[in-house]
């Protein structure tokens, strides 16, 4: 890590607490489409105690256009950041196109598993180092400070993970793990999360959250990954409301930048 981003870290492990187990909400996805959504389940989680959540923000959601067009969802998201939230990148335009020569395991993972937004799933060292770094400066240039990055999906190919270390990316994360980018150390955490496309995908999705989190209770690290139609449907979204009840008092939430924070300072690193 250079001086530069070494010294910006210091702050995050000076604040990094040695409390208990701990909760990390993160929201998905957040663009100015968006933003309206995501603002309602920011309010609704505070008021349930989780004061701080991981922002997993799309430069070019969809090519809809780039977020810094947009002064207004600029100037939100550094409200929030002072706020304590955290801002990470979220891909790049979150979407892949297909490719011809598919594997039947690709097509599953790319289109049925991830409707075709697998974009960090198999691109080269180049284009990852510079989606990422652009997206990055992006950011920074308009006063915003992300450590982490998060592939749409957590399908994030070698080259692709390699690409966000050289990055200087502090940390990564995929379903079922958390990555510390500079250390190189992994830790188990799966995430709950679900999938809203069709009646019989939320059926399962609740059944199976249900008894994950039962499961997951006993875990120092728990994590719970909101997308934005995620709020569309009442009863997903009472479920991860009854999750986050459940939790009060429990727990304490962060983010993802702190939590890497705390375990660096436990390990001296």
């Amino acid at each position: 890590m250079d001086t530069i981003a070494a010294t910006e870290f210091l702050p995050l492990v000076a604040a990094a607490s040695t409390a208990t187990d701990s909760l990390v909400v993160s929201l998905h996805d957040v663009a100015p489409a968006t933003q309206e959504i995501t603002e309602s389940i920011i309010l609704e989680l505070a008021r349930r105690g989780v004061r701080v959540c991981s922002l997993l923000v799309v430069p070019d959601y969809h090519h809809q256009g780039l977020f810094t067009r947009h002064r207004q969802f600029v100037s939100w998201l550094r409200r929030l950041e002072a706020d304590g939230h955290e801002i990470a990148v979220h891909g790049y335009f979150h979407e892949r196109p297909r490719s011809p020569n598919e594997s039947l395991g690709d097509k599953f993972l790319t289109r049925f598993y991830t409707k075709n937004e697998g974009e960090f799933y198999d691109l080269s060292y180049d284009e990852a180092l510079r989606r990422i770094t652009t997206a990055r400066d992006e950011f920074r240039a308009h006063g915003l400070k992300p450590r982490g990055f998060v592939a749409p999906a957590w399908l994030l190919g070698d080259e692709a993970e390699r690409a966000a270390r050289d990055a200087q990316m502090e940390y990564t994360t995929r379903l079922r793990t958390v990555c510390d980018l500079r250390s190189g150390e992994v830790f188990p955490a799966r995430t709950l999360v679900y999938s809203v496309h069709n009646n019989w995908r939320r059926a399962l999705s609740r059944t199976w959250n249900a008894a994950m989190f039962r499961f997951l209770k006993s875990k120092p690290l728990l994590r719970i990954s909101v997308h934005p139609h995620d709020y569309s449907h009442r009863a997903i979204w009472g479920q991860i409301l009854d999750f986050v009840r459940t939790l009060s008092g429990e727990r304490t939430a962060t983010t993802y930048q702190d939590w890497i924070a705390e375990q660096r300072l436990r390990r001296g690193i």
